[in-house]
């Protein structure tokens, strides 16, 4: 199934193949300041699954906790945050759910980075680690 989306100007579009590979609520702080939320929920997706059909976005280069590189993408026009490539999971893009034109499918499988999460945030039932898994 093709998922497809953009940004709020509609000068950069995309289209994802399949399904994500993983989704994901982040509760990190640069999530936080870079979505203007709480959180960032995210779908983790093959980078040769996603196709740019318009525009080009802008890039600033963040860094993590673990001080790898964190490339966070935007459309120049209006802001909106589009996606992230980050180094500590290589061949995946991660693309912002509120980006999608339909997020119905999202089920977040977990809730990481919790440690920096608002205290108001309930994760639910939903599995939650501190930081990544496995880190």
């Amino acid at each position: 199934m093709t998922k497809s989306g953009g940004c709020l100007c509609k000068a950069v579009r995309y289209e994802v193949s399949g399904d994500p590979a993983m989704q994901l609520v982040c509760h990190c702080s640069h999530c936080q300041k870079q979505a203007g939320s709480a959180f960032s929920a995210i779908a983790g997706v093959p980078d040769a699954a996603l196709t740019l059909t318009k525009g080009t976005p802008s890039s600033y280069i963040d860094h993590g906790e673990s001080g790898k590189a964190v490339e966070r993408q935007f459309c120049g026009n209006c802001g909106s945050p589009l996606f992230s490539k980050v180094e500590v999971s290589p061949g995946l893009t991660w693309v912002k759910l509120g980006t999608f034109d339909d997020t119905s499918w999202f089920a977040p499988a977990a809730h990481i980075w919790t440690k920096s999460k608002q205290a108001w945030v309930e994760t639910g039932d939903v599995p939650a680690f501190q930081t990544n898994p496995g880190a």
